[in-house]
């Protein structure tokens, strides 16, 4: 077998959404890779070396893919949330204080639990609710 045909474990992850996180990424960077002990991990999910999902990648492609798994990626800086009343960026984000939401809030959580209370942003300046 020659150097490019052997298959290496390169990392091993706890969890099947890192691992798959990590697949992903290779994928998209044209890197191939598959993952092992998926249902394993899955049906024990506690944190045992023995059942820990695996990496697998050519041993040829190793030093790149450990590149592209210690690569940040930096997300663009984002524009805070303004109210549309005052302008104001002193925002914070939670559930309504409104005495007709709070009820209903209550109702649907209590009798359809597959509608959980919607969260809002108020304005901490205003006490306006958006």
């Amino acid at each position: 077998m020659e150097e490019q045909d052997n298959i290496i474990v390169l990392k091993t992850f706890g969890s099947t959404i890192e691992a798959n996180i990590a697949k992903t990424k290779l994928d998209a960077y044209g890197i191939p890779c598959f993952l092992t002990e998926e249902n394993l991990a899955n049906l024990y999910p506690i944190q045992n070396p023995r059942f820990s999902v695996r990496l697998h990648i050519f041993e040829i492609d190793k030093v790149r893919a450990q590149e592209v798994l210690n690569e940040v990626v930096q997300l663009p800086d984002e524009e805070p949330i303004q109210c549309p009343c005052c302008r104001s960026v002193n925002i914070e984000t939670g559930y309504s204080r409104k005495p007709v939401s709070v009820i209903l809030s209550l109702f649907f959580s209590l009798f359809f639990v597959l509608f959980p209370p919607k969260t809002i942003s108020r304005c901490r300046d205003c006490n306006r609710e958006f």
